[in-house]
């Protein structure tokens, strides 16, 4: 399985948005929260792992949807397990690094 990482910068802001690739288009819903995993927003290198560490190793923001891709990041120390919502199913972290 893949993942989908697009690389957004504004200024000295370097946004990733990155998910797993098979809920790009997907809309989850839980209680009062939504997510809509959108191709504009989300689609852009397919890759493995090793891009989406060197990935969230620059960014400043980071969206992050899908089992694999919050995993991975849990695993190489960038989300903590106690931060990560669950929308309809699907894992959903954020992370925001000070400059």
């Amino acid at each position: 399985m893949t993942i989908s990482v697009k690389v957004h910068t504004s200024g000295k802001e370097v946004l990733i948005a990155a998910c797993d690739e098979d809920l790009l288009g997907q809309t989850y819903r839980s209680d009062k929260l939504k997510i809509h995993v959108s191709r504009n927003f989300y689609e852009g290198q397919i890759c493995d792992e090793a891009v989406l560490v060197s990935r969230l190793n620059m960014a400043t923001i980071a969206n992050l949807v899908g089992k694999r891709t919050v995993e991975a990041a849990i695993k190489h120390g960038f989300v903590d397990t106690d931060c990560v919502l669950v929308i309809g199913g699907v894992p959903h972290a954020q992370i925001a690094r000070m400059i």
